[in-house]
């Protein structure tokens, strides 16, 4: 299937789609309300098709890329869901103790577009590690219908002490130079925020993009420099903005936040239509640039 772009779509309909991946509506719903956009013989059925992921546009560094190793490791957890899996990559050749870098996956689990994350970082002289969030339920499925409702199943609290629990293990892997920073996209961004707000000064950078914001009240234990990534028409995320700021310049946080105009929420996963090529390779330069000063030693 050939990728569409997002200016393709009337964003009336982009919205209805944010609004079923966020759990708000369901497939149902989804196809009721794409109907009317239904036109030319194209049906409600092969919109939501065209607008789901195909994991064959996300290979940028293949894993048989001759400048990473890849696998998996398995982290305990005890205040999580007791252990937690995941994807782990680093540079083939590497020399000297390495920064790292947590890569958290969007609302589906461990798919393959975060996998292909971490390999990024992997061929940037990073060690990345990507948690699967629905460790606790079999894993990331192979599908995204039933990795959304997998992830519904599994308790929010926990899951985050499993992300915790994985931050601190990177953190002190012995390749690692001891600082580990985090990146997350959609709930992964949400999850990069609780980070910095749980970590402290342990965590020494954040990048979450289009993710939650913690309330004012939890902004004074953020330590961690912050690169904020927002998509201008995310309207749900971007709500939270001005109270999430007033409160980082309250506290004297060191930030950044950059919005992408014309943009809509995911614009960095480039396995569906809402990719945006020129803002997802602006926000990557941004956010190695911001990894490389505070993260290497």
């Amino acid at each position: 299937m050939e990728r569409k772009k997002a200016s393709e779509f009337p964003q009336e309909l982009l919205n209805l789609f944010d609004r079923y991946v966020h759990g708000e509506i369901d497939r149902r719903a989804f196809l009721e309300g794409a109907q009317k956009f239904a036109v030319g013989g194209l049906t409600a059925t092969a919109i939501w098709e065209s607008l789901r992921p195909n994991y064959a546009w996300a290979q940028q560094v293949p894993a048989t890329d001759s400048r990473i190793v890849v696998g998996y490791e398995t982290v305990p957890s005890p205040l999580g869901n007791g252990s937690i899996k995941g994807y782990l990559a680093r540079p083939a050749a590497a020399k000297g103790k390495l920064p790292t870098v947590l890569v958290v996956h969007e609302n589906r689990g461990l798919n393959p577009y975060i996998e292909d994350v971490a390999r990024r970082f992997a061929a940037e002289n990073f060690i990345a590690f990507a948690p699967d969030g629905l460790t606790s339920v079999g894993g990331y499925p192979g599908d995204n219908e039933k990795a959304g409702q997998l992830f519904g199943k599994v308790d929010r609290a926990k899951m985050n002490e499993d992300f915790i629990a994985s931050a601190r293990w990177l953190k002190s892997h012995a390749a690692g130079n001891g600082k580990v920073g985090a990146v997350g996209f959609c709930f992964g961004g949400g999850v990069a925020n609780t980070l910095a707000v749980r970590m402290g000064a342990d965590l020494a950078a954040a990048v979450p993009f289009y993710g939650g914001m913690p309330p004012a009240t939890e902004v004074p234990k953020i330590k961690a420099p912050l690169m904020i990534h927002l998509a201008s028409l995310d309207a749900r995320i971007n709500a939270q903005l001005p109270t999430y700021e007033e409160a980082l310049k309250a506290n004297g946080a060191t930030y950044t936040v950059h919005m992408y105009e014309g943009t809509n929420h995911g614009f960095h996963n480039d396995t569906t239509p809402r990719y945006d090529e020129a803002a997802a390779k602006l926000a990557w330069q941004r956010t190695l640039a911001f990894f490389k000063q505070h993260l290497r030693s």
